[in-house]
């Protein structure tokens, strides 16, 4: 019987990757529900394609130029999964990789239906984790996290605990500024920010690479995700982008996962449960020993990523981790938009964090979903206005 999959982001990154492992085997996998927002070229090409049983178009113009062109009773289409009985549909495997906080809902409802989630939405974790976490401890799902750097602690640490481990670095390439003069930080360009040296990727998680935001919130989740100490993480630079994680033991070992920088590699790994020959999906010649003789890593420079110094309890303890999603999120567009310098982001990220409403919502108790999105809402309207005021931001 072939298992039936649902992917949550079809038109994204994640999600077309994912589109094109299954592809592959499709004799034991069906693709039965499709999720999208906007893409209209790529949403009619996937109904021609893979025939999804249901696919849901959040932008009502696109979902209605969609009903108009596509004649065929086979694809249900909605414009929201509200107007789906998701309670009577049952998944093998949800792929969770829509982008945002848009991600939450959908991903706890699907957590319901599914026996395996694959979780690449970092807002499902960092703003929801108790929420998904409880659903799923109910309904037995299990969570894979598909992110190379969680996946990769994933692995490591099966069948390890706490007293085990000694320490977890979670590694960094230092995107595309790594060498570049302090001085010339003023000058940075949002074309410059997205071009990373080793992987392609979005425009956003680009710029959070580039400023080592990405790694913040990684450390963010693995402290959720994982039940270790939050003080054995440290963040690392690793330029060749190749070891994804190690973990240093008590009993005088260390273990680390290599892999090229190609997402088909954790996320069919996770699809398969580690049972495939990779050489079916990527053509690209590994050298392992030559890559072996050039790794290197390094402490990571403060003044120049000055962002990983945010981290701290009242940020991954609290809600404080949804206030500094949010507000990164905005200063991210902003900075894309030419609206604000690239080295502001930082300081307008700790003035955030020192503004007298930020204990008020930052709150210790876990939130429901409602609770989320004010927190939410309050941390982005916060940065907008102190973009708009730029009280004398010294950077």
């Amino acid at each position: 019987m072939k298992k039936k999959v649902a992917i949550l982001g079809s038109t994204g990154s994640i999600g077309r990757t994912s589109l094109a492992i299954l592809k592959k085997n499709l004799k034991n996998f069906e693709i039965t529900l499709l999720h999208a927002n906007s893409n209209y070229k790529l949403i009619k090409e996937q109904i021609r394609v893979f025939k999804p049983k249901y696919f849901i178009i959040n932008d009502k113009k696109v979902f209605e130029k969609i009903k108009k062109k596509i004649k065929t009773n086979k694809v249900k289409i909605y414009n929201n999964l509200s107007n789906l009985n998701l309670k009577k549909l049952k998944f093998d495997t949800t792929v969770s990789s829509i982008v945002g906080i848009a991600g939450l809902d959908p991903t706890i409802k699907f957590a319901k239906i599914s026996n395996k989630i694959l979780l690449a939405n970092k807002e499902t974790i960092i703003c929801g984790w108790h929420l998904l976490r409880k659903v799923c401890l109910r309904k037995k799902t299990a969570i894979v996290p598909i992110d190379s750097e969680h996946f990769s602690i994933n692995e490591l640490t099966r069948n390890f605990n706490d007293h085990d481990i000694k320490k977890i670095y979670i590694t960094g390439s230092g995107g595309p500024f790594l060498r570049k003069p302090l001085k010339k930080f003023k000058c940075i360009k949002a074309s410059d920010a997205i071009k990373h040296p080793k992987w392609n990727m979005g425009k956003k998680i680009s710029i959070d690479s580039s400023t080592m935001m990405n790694k913040v919130l990684e450390v963010i989740e693995a402290i959720k995700l994982f039940p270790f100490d939050e003080k054995k993480y440290e963040i690392i630079i690793h330029p060749q982008s190749l070891i994804h994680a190690i973990v240093l033991f008590k009993n005088g070992q260390s273990k680390l996962l290599h892999h090229q920088t190609d997402m088909k590699i954790p996320i069919a790994n996770a699809i398969y449960e580690n049972r495939i020959d990779i050489k079916t999906l990527i053509k690209k010649n590994d050298n392992f020993f030559k890559n072996f003789n050039h790794l290197k890593f390094e402490k990571v420079d403060k003044k120049r990523f000055p962002i990983v110094t945010l981290l701290s309890k009242k940020i991954y303890d609290r809600s404080g981790a949804i206030i500094l999603n949010a507000s990164n999120e905005v200063l991210v567009d902003q900075f894309l938009k030419n609206k604000i310098p690239f080295n502001s982001i930082y300081h307008y990220l700790k003035r955030v964090f020192k503004d007298k409403d930020f204990k008020k919502y930052a709150i210790k108790r876990s939130p429901d979903i409602s609770k989320i999105y004010k927190i939410d809402m309050w941390a982005r309207e916060k940065t907008l206005e102190l973009i708009k005021k730029n009280e004398n931001i010294k950077y």
